[in-house]
């Protein structure tokens, strides 16, 4: 068996370059974004900064702790100046002019005993929590984990799909030579076990190269997000084996999986019908593939049809709405042969050629199926994620300026109030507070601390769904259709509800109004009294006509137009990483459809001299290859753009039920981009094969 593969890949060689590209490059891949995920588990230990001299610090109270729950604090204690003076009496005190902390030259353990639980006591490198931003290097590797978690697995998702079909079509192209091996004597397990050692042996050298290539390009990859500021300046490529073994042993069952459904069906078949079936494409979807196919596509319309029933705000989110896509994508591609007739003869293709590429690509819909799938995964990519993410963003801007009648907004820090006649300001600022969820949670949700009750009514345009705004007081508080609908039970308007404030202090406040849950940013809203704390950071101003927007500047903020203010935006790393992700899947599908197209075409050599025998040109005959193959392109763009309508219909769906503004953003250029490269690659493919192989 050995030798006889060996044989079949010397014999085939340029039926294998494609695939082992294609293989080696998903492999490197996979190994890269293993690295990358590697080097993101635990931030770098930095020495204190603040109070490096101090070998004792003393915080104040930063957590709030429920039983066993605990969450930061969003206006944590200061150091008061009772606990100071005690500090003072043990040894030298240290201060930089902040309350929230101070050094302390005296032994740690008299030092706990002073403070018990009036605050925290911190040595060694736990000093450096007491400095500005502790935990933000911690918070910057989950921007890369995020990152490169969603770009690997949308890798291993293209990877698998791309290799596992682009074997299974160069195994089916090879009917006739299995027909000739079963009529001198094969057995089906001959015929099974020669295929899978061929391609055992490309996908193992496949994955060592594909492993060598990672361990180049990982490095590379922590340079370009570094200088994309993707990642932090020290972010760096740590060495670890894990992902080396995850990326060539998947390589590996991919390329005998991609192999090991079509080398049954080889087996299976006879000498007489192999011989039969050669020319001419019949009974190219098995039941198995069927069924299979069938079971994920509605196994994709469930979960979206579950989700939007008893969490549509789960589909507003990036890890939803990155990986929901691929049931309905996997499902499609098992099915295109089946759906290759209908779609095609839908497309318009007048005249007698048409007619010809169309029954062609009929007849062929191995080929057909196999240009379309790759197509099929890039458009339904780009207009699910790209779409979603903009859809998401523009929901959410469209709800920021429904919610305020403002015309001009002011954002900073700590901003001063000001006096405009005739104006009317609602100042807010951050803040949060803690709500029993069950019986052991406590959630944590970020909140606006208003000003002026009166004034802020005045201007808001907020979804309420029970109750009225202007009834919040300093007894009362407005809050989400989330927070009313949780597993500590139904609550409603005029109900006592009972919360932990940003400082950590316990009250007990009466629900004013509920809000609907919308996007995500529709958090409860409290008095200022319940955020001392807490400073000015939004001013909403409906200024009267002819009024000079520049009086706000006293307010020490930026002032922009509500309309400017409310803007959809998608972050810049939200967006390149996306497009890190879809260039991903179109550099597969152009090796996919190079390699497909040159396979296909290759062996079409007494097709074309047919129609060069009956009178057709030669520059006819390239006419009807490029035909069939932007036919077989454009059936894919059909598909693929199917599977991104039901996603963006599915979270438009989603936006109207939880009373958000439904704006769906279709992203034409990019979808137009991807299939203009896809069929440049295509064509650019076939026609010097269909040139070399016609003559």
């Amino acid at each position: 068996m050995l030798t006889l593969a060996l044989s079949g890949l010397r014999g085939r060689w340029t039926a294998f370059v494609g695939s082992c590209v294609a293989l080696a490059l998903g492999v490197g891949l996979l190994a890269v974004m293993g690295l990358g995920l590697a080097s993101t588990f635990d931030a770098p230990e930095r020495a204190p900064q603040r109070f490096a001299a101090s070998p004792v610090v003393v915080i104040g109270t930063d957590t709030l702790t429920v039983g066993r729950v605990s969450h930061e604090l969003f206006h944590p204690h200061p150091v008061d100046a009772a606990l100071l003076r005690e500090l003072r009496a043990l040894g030298e005190v240290a201060t930089d002019g902040r309350p929230d902390a101070v050094g302390v030259d005296a032994d740690p353990e008299a030092v706990r005993r002073v403070v018990g639980d009036r605050g925290r006591v911190l040595t060694g490198v736990e000093r450096r929590q007491a400095d500005p931003e502790p935990e933000r290097d911690a918070e910057a590797l989950v921007t890369v984990n995020a990152l490169l978690g969603t770009a690997g697995g949308v890798t291993a998702f293209v990877s698998v799909f791309v290799v596992a079909s682009t074997f299974a079509f160069a195994v089916a192209l090879r009917r006739r030579e299995f027909g000739l091996l079963r009529t001198a004597g094969a057995t089906p397990g001959q015929v099974r076990r020669a295929l899978l050692a061929e391609a055992a042996l490309v996908g193992a050298a496949a994955s060592a190269a594909g492993c060598a290539l990672g361990a180049w390009g990982a490095p590379e990859l922590a340079r370009v997000l570094v200088d994309g500021g993707l990642a932090p300046e020290w972010f760096t490529v740590r060495d670890a084996a894990w992902p080396y073994h995850v990326a060539f042993w998947t390589g590996l069952s991919v390329a005998v999986t991609g192999a090991w459904a079509a080398a049954r069906r080889a087996g299976r078949t006879g000498p007489v019908e192999a011989l039969r079936e050669a020319d001419v494409d019949s009974g190219v979807l098995p039941l198995g593939r069927r069924l299979l196919g069938t079971a994920l596509l509605l196994t994709g319309a469930a979960l979206l049809g579950w989700t939007l029933l008893t969490d549509p705000s789960d589909l507003l989110k990036r890890k939803t709405y990155t990986t929901q896509p691929m049931l309905l994508i996997t499902g499609v591609a098992l099915l295109a042969p089946l759906l290759v007739r209908p779609v095609a003869r839908a497309l318009p293709l007048p005249g007698a050629t048409g007619m010809l590429i169309r029954e062609n690509a009929a007849a062929g819909l191995r080929r057909t199926a196999a240009v379309a799938a790759p197509v099929l995964v890039t458009v339904a990519l780009a207009g699910s994620l790209l779409g979603s993410a903009g859809t998401v963003s523009a929901a959410g801007a469209a709800e920021a300026r429904r919610q305020t009648a403002a015309t001009h907004v002011v954002t900073g820090e700590d901003l001063r109030p000001v006096s405009v006649p005739g104006a009317a300001l609602s100042a807010t600022a951050s803040t949060g507070v803690y709500v029993r969820d069950g019986e052991t949670a406590v959630v944590r949700y970020e909140a606006r601390a208003v000003a002026d009750p009166a004034a802020f009514a005045g201007l808001a345009r907020l979804p309420v769904l029970a109750g009225d705004i202007r009834d919040l007081d300093d007894g009362s508080i407005v809050i989400s259709q989330e927070i009313a609908h949780s597993e500590s039970g139904r609550r409603a308007v005029g109900d006592r509800l009972d919360v932990w404030l940003g400082d950590g202090r316990p009250v007990t406040l009466r629900i004013a109004a509920v809000l609907a849950t919308g996007t995500g940013d529709n958090g409860p809203y409290v008095t200022a009294a319940h955020a001392r704390a807490a400073t000015v950071d939004r001013i909403d101003v409906r200024l009267p006509p002819g009024t000079d927007p520049a009086v706000l500047r006293a307010t020490g903020g930026t002032v922009t137009t509500a309309d400017a203010w409310a803007a959809p935006a998608t972050g810049p790393q939200t967006r390149l990483g996306l497009l890190v992700v879809l260039g991903i899947a179109l550099l597969y599908t152009a090796i996919s459809l190079a390699n497909t197209l040159v396979m296909a075409t290759s062996i079409r050599g007494r097709e074309l001299r047919s129609l060069r025998l009956a009178g057709a040109t030669r520059l006819q005959v390239m006419a009807v290859v490029v035909g069939e193959t932007l036919l077989a392109v454009g059936v894919g763009a059909v598909l693929g753009a199917a599977v991104a309508a039901v996603d963006l219909a599915g979270l438009g769906a989603a936006l109207a039920s939880l009373s958000a503004p439904v704006t769906i953003s279709v992203p034409w250029a990019t979808m137009g981009a991807a299939l203009g490269g896809c069929a440049l690659v295509a064509v650019a493919a076939a026609l010097p094969c269909a040139a070399r192989t016609g003559r």
